[in-house]
C-alpha cells in the first residue's frame, strides 16, 4: 500500500444532486474518522455521517463507505464520501483534506494506475476502462467492456505463453550442449512458431476496426464547388454546421460532425470544393481534403446533376466511394449506381444514410471481438512478428532464444506483464482526475 493517500472527486466538478469524493491509501480510514466523527465502520456498508472541519463546522451530511485493502478498486484502503454536489461543499471538503497530513490530491489516472500496480487490472483492462468512460455509442461501450473484462488480455496472454514455451524448448538444449536437437523437435517448434505468427497476422489483418470503433469511421464528403456538399452535411447533421453559399470556394477548412449510426461512431467531414485554385488558402483546403480522403473509410462524391460531371470528382470514384447525384430533379447523372438526392427538399438523404449504415454494419460484422484498439498494440504486434522472423534466421541457439525473448516481451508490454514507466505515463495521463 502506498505511504501517500490520494483524494479526488470521482464525479465531474460542478453542480449536481450527488458528488462522490474518493480517497485511496493507508490514511484513508483515519481521514474518514477525522471528517465524520465516526469511530468505526463496517466494510462495504453505507454509514450516514455529518462531515465537519477540524474546527467543528459542518460541511455537509452524507454517506460514507469503506473498502479495505485488497478488496477495493485500487487494491488499497479506499473511502468514498457521497455528498451533495454543491460547489461550496466540495471546495470546503477538498480544502479540509488538503490540510491533513499524509494526504495529497490525486494526479490524472492515479487511481487506475494504483489498481494496475496492485494487480487489480492489467494494462489492457485499464485502457478498456478509459474507453468505457469515453464511450458515446453502444458499440464503443461493448468493445470497451470486452477489453475491460479481460477478453483481449486472454488472447494476448495465450500468444505470449506460446512464444515462451517455444523459447523454453530451445533454452533446454542450451543447458545441455552435448545433446543434438532431434529433427522432429525442430519441425514441431517451427510449426508452433508459424502458427503463432499466423495468429498475430490474423489479429493485424483487421483493417483498423478496433481503432476506428474507438475514434469513429471517417466519411469524407467530396465534390466540385457548389455541388451541394455543405448542404448535405447540414441535412445529415439536422442543423446548420457549414456555411452554404452560391459563392464558389466558401468551404476552405475541414468541418466535422460526429454521429451515432447503428451504435457505431461516424465522423462526417465536409471539405473544400475540388478545383484548380490560385488562392493559397483555398488550395491548402483542397490539399487537406485530398489527404483526408486517402485515409477515409468511405467517400461521398457529390455531383451536380444539372451539369456534366467534373474530372476531379470522377477521379475520386471507385472502391470505398458512393456517387451522390444532387439536384436530381434538374437532371440525370450519367454514372452507374449513383444515389439521387435533393439537398433542397431532403429527398433521398434518408436512403443515402441507410446505405451508409448497411456498409458500416457489414464492415464490422464478424469482427466484434477485435483485439487491437490502439496503435500501441499494433506496433508491438509488428515488433513481435519481426522478432519471430529474426529468430528463424539465426544459426546460434542463443541468438534465436534472444529473438524469441524479445517477441514475448513485446506481447507482454501490451497487457503490462512487462511494462516500462514511459508507457505507463502516457496511458494513465489520459485518464480524468479521480479515476
Amino acid at each position: 500500500m502506498s505511504s501517500t493517500t490520494i483524494y479526488a472527486l470521482a464525479t465531474p466538478p460542478g453542480k449536481s444532486g450527488v458528488a462522490v469524493l474518493r480517497l485511496s491509501g493507508q490514511h484513508a480510514l483515519q481521514a474518514l474518522f477525522a471528517l465524520s466523527g465516526l469511530q468505526q465502520v463496517i466494510p462495504r456498508h453505507a454509514h450516514y455521517a455529518a462531515f465537519s472541519t477540524p474546527e467543528g463546522e459542518i460541511i455537509d451530511r452524507g454517506i460514507a463507505l469503506y473498502f479495505p485493502a485488497p478488496h477495493s478498486f485500487t487494491g488499497e484502503d479506499v473511502v468514498e464520501c457521497q455528498l451533495h454536489g454543491s460547489i461550496a461543499v466540495m471546495r470546503q471538503m477538498l480544502a479540509t483534506l488538503s490540510a491533513m497530513e499524509g494526504l495529497r490530491p490525486a494526479e490524472a489516472g492515479e487511481f487506475a494506475r494504483r489498481a494496475f500496480m496492485n494487480g487489480k487490472m492489467d494494462l489492457l483492462e485499464t485502457e478498456g476502462l478509459a474507453d468505457l468512460i469515453n464511450a458515446e455509442t453502444s458499440q464503443q461501450k461493448q468493445q470497451a467492456l470486452r477489453q475491460m473484462q479481460g477478453q483481449a488480455s486472454a488472447g494476448y496472454e495465450s500468444l505470449r505463453v506460446g512464444i515462451i514455451e517455444c523459447l523454453g524448448l530451445l533454452e533446454a538444449y542450451i543447458d545441455f550442449p552435448d545433446e543434438d536437437i532431434p529433427e522432429s523437435v525442430l519441425n514441431a517448434l517451427q510449426a508452433d512458431l508459424l502458427r503463432l505468427r499466423g495468429n498475430i497476422l490474423g489479429m493485424l489483418d483487421d483493417e483498423g476496426r478496433g481503432e476506428r470503433l474507438r475514434d469513429g469511421l471517417n466519411v469524407v464528403i467530396l465534390g466540385a464547388p457548389n455541388a451541394g456538399k455543405s448542404s448535405l452535411l447540414n441535412l445529415i447533421a439536422r442543423r446548420d454546421v457549414a456555411i452554404v453559399s452560391t459563392t464558389a470556394g466558401t468551404t476552405r477548412d475541414l468541418i466535422e460532425i460526429h454521429l451515432d449510426i447503428a451504435g457505431y461512431p461516424v465522423v462526417f467531414i465536409d471539405t473544400a470544393g475540388l478545383r484548380a485554385s490560385d488562392d493559397e488558402i483555398e488550395a491548402e483546403g483542397i490539399r487537406r481534403a485530398m489527404q483526408r480522403a486517402e485515409s477515409a473509410y468511405l467517400k461521398l462524391v457529390v455531383f451536380d446533376s444539372s451539369v456534366p460531371p467534373d474530372a476531379a470528382s470522377l477521379a475520386q470514384l471507385g472502391e470505398g466511394a458512393i456517387a451522390v447525384a444532387n439536384k436530381a430533379d434538374l437532371g440525370k447523372l450519367p454514372i452507374d449506381g449513383n444515389m439521387p438526392i435533393s439537398t433542397l427538399t431532403g429527398e433521398g438523404v434518408d436512403a443515402l444514410l441507410k446505405t451508409i449504415e448497411t456498409r458500416i454494419i457489414a464492415y464490422y460484422s464478424g469482427h466484434e471481438s477485435a483485439f487491437i484498439t490502439r496503435e500501441r498494440h499494433r506496433a508491438l504486434l509488428h515488433q513481435s512478428i519481426k522478432s519471430i522472423d529474426n529468430s528463424n534466421t539465426k544459426p546460434e541457439l542463443e541468438l534465436r532464444c534472444e529473438e524469441l525473448r524479445q517477441a514475448s516481451l513485446a506481447i507482454g508490454k501490451i497487457t503490462g506483464k512487462i511494462a516500462v514507466d514511459d508507457v505507463l505515463d502516457v496511458i494513465f495521463s489520459r485518464f480524468c482526475i479521480g479515476k
